[in-house]
């Protein structure tokens, strides 16, 4: 007959919750879960007012440019070059994330070191984006760009364009402190004198996350 555990042994004594789960790891389920909800907010909100106009600004028309391209009309190019980026950026987190498995150290610094650098690269394509919509007249309280049909638009594009681009650059450039962070306490042993490396793989979730947002931030501002 099994013995009952001992009345002294609490579920949370290892540092696991009750579904076996890292306790760390679950709270970071749980960040990015509540942050889900802020982004689906303002894309539902985005989704709601855009549909519900009779006509919207064609993002074939206002995302044309590239950079050291001079006036050639290149629609939707560079912002599929950040995605790009950012996509190769979560690849790199990956492996990682697999090296961390495996306790190598010095593969978890490469690849944590080219993450950031694609982080760091997306943010600054999207400070060029920025920049020179600004230059086209384009921020928050003013649009110059036409609706598709014509007819003059609203300032709600750019509103919810800045509003919700700005808030996921600024979770970019969270992640890419973050990864720093962890960058720096990999070169110095932490994760190896801790016996593992389960630091990475809770960056990686927020990572992934990040990127998994910019899919539909992607689809709402600049395919629809």
């Amino acid at each position: 007959m099994a013995q009952a555990a001992p009345a002294n042994i609490k579920w949370w004594s290892g540092g696991k919750s009750p579904f076996n789960v890292e306790y760390g790891k679950l709270m970071m389920w749980y960040f990015l879960m509540s942050d889900a909800f802020t982004f689906g907010a303002f894309l539902i909100s985005y989704g709601t007012v855009r549909f519900s106009s009779n006509s919207w600004p064609d993002p074939n028309h206002v995302f044309n440019s590239f950079p050291f391209a001079g006036h050639a009309h290149l629609p939707l190019v560079f912002v599929s070059l950040m995605t790009f980026i950012l996509i190769v950026s979560s690849v790199t987190m990956v492996l990682a994330v697999h090296e961390g498995h495996h306790g190598n150290k010095k593969g978890v610094i490469k690849w944590l070191f080219w993450t950031i650098i694609g982080g760091l690269a997306f943010l600054g394509c999207q400070a060029w984006e920025w920049n020179h919509l600004h230059h086209q007249g384009a921020w928050w309280g003013h649009n110059p760009f036409p609706n598709a049909d014509g007819t003059v638009a609203s300032t709600n594009f750019s509103n919810f364009f800045f509003t919700i681009t700005g808030f996921h650059g600024f979770h970019v450039f969270s992640g890419v402190v973050i990864n720093l962070i962890a960058l720096l306490m990999t070169s110095a042993g932490v994760f190896e004198r801790r016996g593992h490396y389960l630091m990475i793989e809770k960056v990686g979730l927020y990572w992934h996350f990040v990127d998994l947002v910019w899919v539909f931030v992607f689809l709402f501002f600049y395919l629809v």
